[in-house]
């Protein structure tokens, strides 16, 4: 699975910035979506997650109230709308998707190559 990301950049605090994550699988609704984020000298977090169908979403403490993900499944692409940027959200994001079998004894991890987000103060 191929993910490509668009829409990182630099914004002001307070301001917004809409993510997409395009899959190259056909078999999208296959896979559960979501964000990682990475900052310099940290590791890799949890931004958030979504499930196949659409409705049963994820998030970090620190993103809810202020991010929002969802899913295209008919153009394959997952979206994180972040409103209320703060500097500590400034980080490399990744796309992820995730596939796991019906008694979860096997999982594939597939990551994108990263939009480096970043807020100013």
């Amino acid at each position: 699975v191929l993910l490509e990301e668009i829409g990182g950049g630099l914004v002001q605090a307070g301001g917004s910035l809409r993510l997409s994550c395009v899959a190259s699988e056909r078999r999208f609704t296959n896979y559960s979506m979501g964000w990682f984020r990475q900052a310099p000298g940290k590791q890799r977090q949890f931004v958030a997650a979504i499930n196949w169908n659409e409705r049963d979403t994820y998030y970090q403490d620190s993103v809810k109230g202020r991010f929002t993900i969802s899913r295209d499944n008919v153009n394959r692409t997952v979206f994180l709308a972040m409103n209320n940027l703060r500097s500590e959200d400034t980080a490399v994001y990744y796309c992820h998707a995730a596939w796991v079998d019906a008694d979860g004894s096997t999982r594939y991890d597939y990551w994108g190559q990263g939009t480096q987000v970043t807020v100013s103060s």
